[in-house]
């Protein structure tokens, strides 16, 4: 072999080793979610995470998406994280609570009174406290809380629907939700368990005559054509999570888990302002139909309130009530403070 030939073997050597160092310096943490493009979480996840985390690693630390439960839907998405099936999955609050209660918190009815108070309190300091917790107790690092669709608002067919007195013994639909049961329940309709992919089909038919769905869902699931009664009571905050399982999350470097977690508060920042912008939208296109969109007086809120706190009730043990009351009176809540230490819930 001639020199020039050995001078070939040895460049082609050296670039196929420093080849396979980059890659093996290259890690990609599989992601599953129900999300996908088109809505805010698969768009936040495309246009926010992703990118920012490939851009503060050097492309050293990538994340392969899975939408649309095409690997897994919330609760499995986490039990495959246990698994090390994948690393990284999103779901809603409540179904973060098959892994324990630290973020239940975020589910309690009228913990929020409106989008931007939710948003604020969650990124200033509630969601970073509760995460903490939910490392040690549900095996996740949870990255990140932030809103799916706002609020709960009731829309029905049966009428105009001012205060709780107005569902009496209207069959309204609930999901299998114990705290949306029980809310339905106080507020004097009747709960009735009714599947997602036919609700169109039952208010159309009478079925159910009500139900209490986030704004934009309702308006891509074309509701207000079935239910054109509107009430904008709040409520139900729609919360999820973004989260890590916690063993693939403690295998990470220090600089691999500062550029997730940098990544992760990019992904939550844009997931709040398309989800804001997704509400609206639903919301003026409801509104364009509807034969009422109301919005109770603050009194009328104290009878809306008070439907929730057996709810609260239910739930206690699975929140801090020190925690609960600091944001209430961040919110200038006192009035729902003073019911919830009434009824024994603070």
């Amino acid at each position: 072999m001639n020199i020039g030939t050995i001078g070939k073997v040895l460049c082609v050597t050296g670039a196929l080793a420093l080849s396979a160092q980059t890659a093996a310096a290259e890690k990609v943490l599989k992601l599953g979610t129900v999300g996908f493009i088109g809505m805010p979480i698969g768009d936040a996840i495309d246009q926010a995470l992703i990118p920012t985390l490939e851009e503060v690693s050097g492309g050293q630390l990538k994340i392969e998406p899975h939408y649309r439960k095409s690997l897994c839907s919330e609760q499995t998405c986490g039990e495959q994280a246990n698994q090390g099936l994948l690393a990284l999955w999103t779901s809603s609050t409540a179904n973060f609570g098959n892994f324990g209660t630290s973020l239940a918190i975020f589910d309690l009815p009228y913990i929020f009174k409106s989008i931007e108070d939710a948003d604020r309190i969650s990124s200033e300091w509630l969601a970073e406290k509760q995460c903490q917790i939910a490392a040690e107790e549900a095996g996740h690092v949870c990255l990140t809380v932030y809103s799916s669709g706002g609020f709960r608002q009731l829309g029905n067919a049966h009428g105009p629907v001012h205060v709780p007195g107005d569902m009496e013994g209207v069959k309204w639909r609930v999901t299998k939700s114990p705290i949306e049961y029980t809310l339905v329940k106080n507020w004097g309709a009747v709960p009735v368990p009714y599947d997602w992919s036919q609700l169109y089909q039952g208010l159309q038919t009478g079925v159910v005559s009500g139900q209490y769905v986030a704004t934009p869902w309702q308006h891509v699931a074309k509701l207000h054509e079935v239910a054109p009664y509107f009430t904008e009571i709040g409520g139900s905050w729609s919360g999820n999570q973004l989260s890590i399982d916690k063993r693939q999350y403690d295998a990470l470097t220090d600089e691999e888990q500062e550029w997730l977690k940098i990544a992760a508060k990019a992904f939550g920042q844009k997931v709040q302002e398309l989800d804001r912008a997704w509400v609206e939208a639903g919301e003026i296109e409801i509104k364009k139909t509807a034969k009422e969109w109301y919005v109770p007086s603050e009194d009328e809120l104290v009878q809306w309130r008070a439907g929730a706190i057996d709810a609260w009730i239910n739930a206690k043990g699975t929140y801090d009530p020190d925690t609960a009351r600091q944001v209430l009176e961040q919110q200038g809540m006192t009035s729902f403070i003073a019911q919830l230490e009434e009824a024994g819930a603070l």
